[in-house]
């Protein structure tokens, strides 16, 4: 990292907890039953305060975006400043390295993020951005992550493609689907509803098929989360 990433870290970090709420934090950590602590900082605050920060922020490698990330992931004391180092990692410079190389680093994100609100953003926007770009070289890693022990890999699997309609890889999400159909966990079973939900949508008879071929073993919480809405 170069002293302009480590200024940027700490006026993250400095502008965080300038703008904290202690009563709202705590309101905060207990709905998302968070080991790390809040701020107290709404989504829309977090995004006016990190916006101005790195809108003039021009990495000049790889390597300097990415120990950049990593210094403001690892050493987040506050639940806001990894949803910052998720900003940093979509930045608009970083696109270009959205790649497999970056793969390392997504399950780093997902291994340690392990809870929705950071799982989900990094399933969709990282991983679902390389599979976009790579899939050749993205496909047999998230088929693999479909039936890894940690279920928030598999989750990434699941839900990576939401939002793809039509350019959906059917048999990736048949793979995820049905590698974790069995799994008892409420955050897999969502998973599985919330992916074959978003592609009802622009492919409804391929999820009323699956729904009925998967019929015993697809839970009812994913069931009800498919066919949500289709009449």
């Amino acid at each position: 990292m170069t002293d302009s990433d480590h200024a940027l870290v700490r006026a993250i970090r400095e502008s965080l907890a300038g703008a904290a709420d202690p009563e709202r934090a705590a309101a905060q950590q207990r709905y998302m039953k968070s080991e790390m602590p809040y701020r107290g900082i709404s989504a829309p605050q977090l995004t006016a305060l990190v916006r101005p920060l790195l809108a003039s922020y021009e990495p000049t490698s790889r390597g300097e975006w990415e120990a950049t990330v990593r210094d403001l992931w690892d050493g987040a004391t506050h639940r806001e400043e990894r949803y910052a180092a998720l900003a940093l990692a979509r930045h608009r410079a970083a696109r270009p390295w959205r790649d497999p190389a970056l793969v390392p680093l997504v399950r780093h994100l997902v291994v340690t993020g392990a809870w929705w609100d950071l799982v989900d953003d990094v399933a969709v926007h990282l991983a679902g951005a390389i599979l976009v770009g790579h899939p050749g070289e993205m496909v047999p890693v998230l088929r693999g992550w479909a039936t890894e022990d940690d279920p928030w890999l598999r989750r990434t699997a699941v839900i990576c493609q939401l939002g793809r309609g039509a350019d959906t890889d059917l048999e990736l999400l048949r793979h995820a689907v049905e590698s974790n159909v069995d799994d008892p966990s409420f955050w897999l079973r969502k998973a599985i509803g919330w992916a074959l939900r978003d592609l009802a949508r622009t492919d409804p008879g391929w999820v009323r098929a699956e729904v009925a071929r998967l019929d015993g073993r697809l839970s009812a919480l994913s069931r009800r989360e498919a066919l949500k809405h289709l009449s």
